[in-house]
């Protein structure tokens, strides 16, 4: 490798998914991956020890998120980030944290490679506001909004935590479904597990009941158990018990237990 090759590491819970990156980066050449990590603590301790230029981080992982992971990070070590990511929704938190960069799944090759260019630039200097500017125009593409529309939005604190993805991306041996929110009927656990139910296909995603009902919007699904969570547009009847339990009986026929702690959410169908 040449002394001006950038030291990269590779953060993503799919062995296929950074094995794809990793061959992409050294068809384009001039990058010397350092680690695959599997996971954000074994992530974090690897930055600290290798000091890599550039992190590509995927946002989605069972434990430390990549966000969380930047974070976690003492300052000194902390690379140039790019996230590579199937859905948009997390494009402002990538901004929020100072990415470099923000790479929607499947990664085209034109595109990981402008990445790296501005991971390249940035090392190079110290002009702050250029970097922001860069990402901010990388935002923009993402969200199809103009730099200066997203610049105001920001400003006035529009952005962020409120905004829900049209989409869910479910990653399975390699491959990603994307499951738009609006089909699906109701999602249940199954140990480490989220099955999504929707359009009478079972979809299984490894992510905890919070972190997938963060991703939902309020307005529309609701925990109805511990272990369970309900499109309200699917909800078909209501059915009291005398225990004081409810059975929820969707479109489709499926009927749901909602249990007695859960009996406020009530108010959402009525």
């Amino acid at each position: 490798m040449s002394s001006d090759s950038l030291k990269v590491i590779i953060v993503d819970d799919e062995p296929l998914a950074r094995r794809g990156l990793r061959l992409r980066l050294e068809n384009l050449g001039g990058v010397e991956v350092v680690a695959e990590c599997g996971n954000g603590r074994e992530a974090k301790e690897q930055i600290v020890s290798l000091k890599p230029d550039v992190a590509f981080l995927d946002i989605q992982m069972p434990g430390v998120t990549g966000l969380e992971l930047v974070q976690l990070l003492p300052e000194e070590a902390l690379p140039q980030i790019v996230f590579v990511t199937a859905y948009d929704q997390y494009a402002v938190e990538a901004f929020e944290v100072n990415a470099v960069d923000y790479v929607l799944k499947p990664i085209e090759e034109d595109r990981l490679s402008r990445a790296l260019q501005r991971a390249r630039e940035k090392l190079g200097s110290e002009n702050l506001a250029a970097q922001r500017e860069q990402l901010l125009e990388a935002v923009a593409d993402l969200t199809q909004e103009s730099p200066e529309s997203l610049e105001e939005r920001l400003a006035a604190g529009e952005l962020g935590s409120s905004r829900y993805p049209e989409k869910i991306a479910i990653k399975d041996s390699g491959k990603i479904t994307l499951v738009p929110a609006r089909e699906i009927d109701w999602i249940d656990a199954a140990g480490d597990y989220m099955c999504v139910h929707a359009n009478g296909e079972t979809h299984v995603m490894r992510i905890t009941m919070k972190e997938l009902e963060q991703q939902l919007d309020p307005k529309v699904f609701q925990r109805i158990h511990r272990s369970t969570i309900v499109n309200l547009k699917r909800v078909r009847e209501i059915c009291a018990h005398i225990n004081g339990e409810y059975h929820l009986v969707l479109n489709n026929g499926e009927r749901l237990k909602m249990s007695r702690s859960y009996k406020n959410k009530v108010q959402h169908f009525i």
